[in-house]
């Protein structure tokens, strides 16, 4: 991180620092209209942060020194800012909906594949969806089940329900991912085998428990249609998700069925690619074509928008002004619509994932905090679940609140309840409640600490018209481009991921020792090779 930019960042907030989000208010009329801005169907309400005209620059100050327009240029334009992978970063290539646009690779441009991929794509999820594409014995595909895991399941998992009013309600969409055989035991229960379509999800056609759940899922299917040649099922049951061509034939799957994807797609963020095939196959081509539209809407107001109307900007120094100034360990994501239940979650890999980091692009331990912990629930749940501490615990908790302004299930007064709740939510939490205003309404002098809210609680708030495949598109891009700005403040590399592999190398030794015929000798610590001895003696091995 900039330390002179940095400095002057926390000189600010030393004077700040004593200032309510309340007295702020108060001091500036015109605070929510300089602090609220719009991009791709998206309002953003920044106002009720701690956040005074001095922050406020020396935040937008910090970006400029970090030198991030530069940066968001290199990934736009496919230079390898993924060092230590050695690989562009080009998520926003699958997303590009420019029909002239060229994005370059090693001197090759990505886009016609690009496109070729997701023409490919439209055309098998139309077969599937109006029944050319049929099972084995002939029969409509009803039953989709991806097997993937990380960014091969988070994504689509997420974007299955959150656009659920979108769906071919016919079909009927299930994921896989837990190597935990209760997975695929409970998922292989509710379909029926010669109307269920598998998609194996694995880039390198390797991944553990991916193919693990593929390979019984195979044998599943074997013994509910056998055949003279499996092959001939397999090719109707299964397509994959990969680039190893030969460990997608030796599977059996008919390589006319296999979607390719890149190197420079990272898993977090390959919802575009062909990863996203489960989610085209239940909303069809076009719904898809729109939700990329959305994404490029907000990469085009990412890479052209000044920083201070930079919606992706605002919210990562928002973030690191928590992060870095007030000791946040945590940031709480509270979407107010049900069909965004899986968004949290989704967002956890992409931002802990990216910007997990201790150490910085130089290789050298860094000095300040980077990324923080993602968590969150939708509201009103929520409400009746955390939101005490949130309100009058002893941590800082900063929240970003997601709405829309209309239902897609409009039953009664249900909505406006909900929004009642959403936009109350955030003026309790700035505002609070004062020992005076406790008393004034009667509360017993005894009760009185107890009922006092001392606000000053930050918030966002991120306002669109009605969840549709185009704003969720830009508000997965936006907090994509978030990470990203923070990582580069940081001066961290957001786009690799080591700190998975260790626990998989040492995974393949346990299990060796766990399926020993003999007795192993253990060599693990004393702890691990109790465990594993308890383990083995359990199942009386």
């Amino acid at each position: 991180m900039n330390k002179e930019a940095w400095k002057e960042v926390e000189a600010a907030v030393a004077v700040s620092r004593g200032r309510t989000i309340k007295e702020l208010f108060v001091d500036d009329p015109g605070r929510v209209a300089r602090y609220t801005a719009s991009a791709a169907g998206w309002t953003l309400d920044w106002s009720k942060n701690r956040i005074d005209t001095p922050t406020w620059r020396a935040l937008l100050k910090l970006a400029e020194a970090s030198d991030l327009k530069t940066e968001i240029e290199r990934m736009f334009t496919g230079e390898k800012i993924n060092r230590t992978e050695k690989r562009a970063v080009l998520h926003t290539a699958l997303r590009n909906c420019d029909p002239e646009a060229k994005v370059f690779v090693d001197g090759k441009d990505v886009m016609p594949d690009v496109r070729s991929t997701l023409a490919k794509m439209a055309a098998f999820a139309e077969r599937v969806r109006n029944g050319e594409h049929r099972g084995h014995t002939g029969k409509r595909i009803k039953y989709v089940v991806n097997i993937g895991i990380g960014g091969s399941d988070l994504g689509p998992v997420m974007a299955n329900i959150a656009l659920a009013p979108f769906g071919k309600r016919s079909i009927k969409c299930y994921f896989v991912s837990n190597v935990d055989s209760t997975h695929l035991a409970e998922t292989l229960r509710e379909v029926k085998a010669d109307q269920t379509l598998f998609i194996v999800a694995s880039k390198t056609f390797t991944t553990q428990e991916t193919m693990t759940n593929a390979l019984s899922a195979r044998a599943w299917l074997m013994e509910r249609l056998p055949c003279v040649n499996p092959n001939n099922v397999v090719a109707k049951h299964f397509v994959a998700l990969s680039t190893n061509a030969a460990e997608v034939s030796k599977f059996g799957i008919d390589l006319e069925n296999m979607f390719g994807f890149w190197d420079w797609v990272g898993g977090r963020y390959s919802l575009p690619s062909a990863i996203g095939l489960s989610l085209m196959l239940f909303i069809g081509p076009r719904n898809f074509t729109r939700f990329l539209k959305g994404y490029w809407k907000m990469d085009r107001h990412f890479r052209t928008a000044r920083f201070d109307r930079n919606l992706p900007v605002i919210l990562a120094l928002l973030g690191i002004l928590y992060s870095n100034a007030y000791g946040a360990e945590s940031y709480a994501v509270l979407p107010y619509d049900q069909y965004l239940s899986r968004f949290p979650a989704y967002l956890q890999q992409m931002d802990m994932e990216s910007n997990g980091k201790s150490v910085d692009r130089d290789g050298k331990r860094v000095t300040h905090a980077t990324g923080p912990i993602e968590w969150g629930e939708p509201g009103t749940n929520g409400q009746h679940s955390f939101y005490q501490l949130i309100h009058q615990g002893t941590h800082l908790i900063p929240c970003d609140f997601i709405g829309f302004c209309k239902t897609h299930n409009p039953i009664g007064d249900h909505h406006d309840k909900l929004m009642a709740n959403f936009f109350a939510q955030t003026e309790a939490l700035a505002f609070g409640k004062t020992a005076e205003q406790c008393r004034a309404e009667g509360d017993p002098e005894e009760l009185v600490p107890f009922k006092t809210f001392e606000g000053n609680r930050p918030t966002n708030t991120l306002l669109a018209d009605e969840l549709t495949p185009e704003t969720l598109g830009a508000l997965i891009a936006l907090y994509e481009h978030k990470v990203f700005v923070q990582g580069i403040i940081w001066n961290i590399y957001s786009f690799d991921q080591w700190g998975v592999q260790l626990g998989k190398v040492l995974a393949k030794n346990v299990l060796a020792d766990l399926t020993a015929s003999g007795t192993p000798v253990l060599r693990h610590d004393a702890s691990t090779n109790a465990l594993i001895a308890r383990y083995r003696k359990v199942l009386g091995r």
